[in-house]
């Protein structure tokens, strides 16, 4: 079967989820810079649920056009990974509202570790599906990439009971780390192009 509407799909629910976010962060009845000043643990969160879910994005994008079809296995593969993509807001929300404390972090590292880890068993389900030379396979390899993020993430969740914000900056460490979207699909793409002429 197609792809369109996967990713029509896909892309909704993201955009969606980007909005539910951003109306999270309270205007305050104050004209002032100083009433900005206890918003900023939530707008700290906000920045970094907003790079985190426009990584996804991206990479979901890139993942996508390499595919030529999907079948069942692959529609629910993207389902779990929007249904984790769609907890952010709430996790967001809560660590920003209660300052980054112990619990709140470790629950936002639990929801990107499984973020990481439907991505990574979306990729897998693609690449079964399309095989093992095809573009998508030879663009991941074996996707050191994503299995060390996933394993950063797991190391971050109990690190938010010892410090909070060690744990926040694994997190950051793994955003960095994908911010540079990743280009190993489009290069592949590209090379193929050129060898077609």
């Amino acid at each position: 079967m197609g792809k369109g509407r996967l990713e029509a799909f896909s892309d909704g629910v993201i955009a969606i989820i980007i909005t539910i976010m951003v109306l999270e962060i309270k205007v305050p009845h104050e004209g002032s810079l100083e009433s900005l000043k206890p918003l900023f643990p939530v707008f700290l969160s906000y920045v970094l649920s907003f790079v985190n879910v426009g990584i996804y994005w991206n990479n979901h994008h890139h993942m996508l056009h390499a595919a030529h079809h999907v079948d069942g296995k692959v529609l629910w593969a993207n389902i779990h990974l929007l249904f984790w993509l769609s907890l952010i807001p709430f996790g967001t929300a809560w660590m920003g509202e209660n300052h980054f404390t112990a619990w709140t972090v470790a629950v936002y590292t639990i929801i990107l570790f499984m973020c990481g880890l439907s991505y990574y068993i979306l990729a897998q389900m693609l690449v079964r599906l399309h095989g093992k030379n095809s573009t998508l396979a030879l663009a991941l390899g074996r996707d050191k990439k994503g299995i060390i993020s996933i394993v950063i993430y797991f190391i971050g969740i109990p690190l938010s009971f010892y410090n909070s914000w060690i744990s926040l900056s694994l997190v950051a460490i793994v955003a960095a780390m994908w911010f540079i979207p990743d280009t190993r699909i489009e290069k592949k793409l590209t090379l193929e192009e050129h060898e077609k002429k």
